[in-house]
């Protein structure tokens, strides 16, 4: 089984980063491995990618004539694979260097459509100590109680996620329209509408493999508290938007995961406020309740957009 694995980059400052990235890809355990870079319309970039790796013959290189958005631009990665599946990760994350084994190994093992794995944290410039785990989703690190061991879930994060190619070109990859910054609309999840129409098509949610671990490189302005208190805000209203748009896209796992808050987290973080009685305690229960607070927030706030402005949709200029 061969993996083809694509890499997008665009910005001069993240190159170093984008190569630890690709190093990583080529040096995995598993033989059979294909690196996609797709720069994204930055030409001075791209030289430095042909200078770097232009000369491998297990490394293809494409460069957009202009910025095209992450989800278009992994499109454009999966159509130049060669491989049985074709996996994603960003320039901001390091995979294990048995990743790709991991992943294969459920292919064959579960005889899947799609696999995912876990999403580490490395926190370039230290935790926020009030950030409870259970939020470390806002972050692109998975949180805690994700999931209960290996099986299927509905997606994983989109630098961890994997689909058989023939099954990623059928679907026509990523909705371009479902993701990333439009105009003062900041939508999320690109990989989690791929996974519900995998799900509607084929039977099949995401294999998660915990093993299959990426590590996501958390940097400074991500761990500030109005960056994180934003990206719960529109993560709420990218809930609305999937119920609205895509069929399928219930809230299942949102309720489930807003139940394990009220019957784990709260009381263990009210119990750890109760023993130690210091402000980190205090912290991280209190931003259980604030960032709950905000993913409402933002989906109210879409429900009302779609409701009371004529013509208008969750996505803009989606139609």
């Amino acid at each position: 089984m061969r993996v083809s694995v694509v890499l997008c980059t665009y910005a001069e400052s993240m190159y170093d980063d984008f190569r630890e990235a690709a190093d990583a890809v080529l040096d995995q355990t598993y033989d059979d491995v294909e690196l996609v870079v797709v720069v994204d319309g930055t030409e001075a970039v791209f030289e430095r990618v042909r200078d770097d790796y232009g000369d491998r013959e297990d490394v293809v290189l494409h460069c957009n004539d202009e910025n095209v958005g992450l989800l278009e631009s992994r499109n454009t990665g999966g159509e130049l694979s060669t491989g049985d599946v074709v996996a994603f990760i960003d320039d901001d994350a390091v995979p294990a260097p048995d990743w790709v084994e991991l992943l294969v190994g459920a292919y064959e093992e579960h005889d899947r459509v799609a696999v995912g794995g876990k999403m580490t944290g490395r926190w370039v410039a230290g935790r926020p100590a009030y950030l409870p785990a259970e939020f470390d989703w806002l972050v692109g690190v998975t949180h805690r109680g994700f999931a209960d061991g290996e099986g299927e879930v509905r997606n994983t994060f989109g630098s961890n996620i994997s689909f058989r190619r023939d099954v990623f070109l059928e679907l026509g990859g990523f909705d371009v329209e479902i993701g990333g910054r439009k105009g003062d609309v900041n939508m999320q999840g690109g990989e989690t509408e791929l996974a519900v129409r995998v799900r509607e098509e084929y039977g099949q949610g995401v294999w998660y493999v915990p093993e299959a671990e990426v590590e996501h490189k958390v940097f400074e302005y991500r761990t500030g508290f109005w960056w994180l208190l934003d990206r719960a805000f529109w993560q709420g209203y990218s809930k609305l938007l999937f119920e609205k748009l895509v069929s399928g896209a219930g809230g299942d796992e949102e309720a489930s995961y807003l139940g394990t808050l009220a019957s784990d987290a709260v009381p263990a973080r009210v119990n750890d406020l109760v023993e130690a009685r210091s402000p980190t305690s205090a912290g991280r229960l209190a931003a259980i309740f604030v960032f709950t607070g905000a993913v409402g927030l933002g989906y109210v706030y879409g429900l009302c957009k779609w409701t009371f402005t004529p013509g208008a949709t969750p996505g803009g200029d989606r139609s």
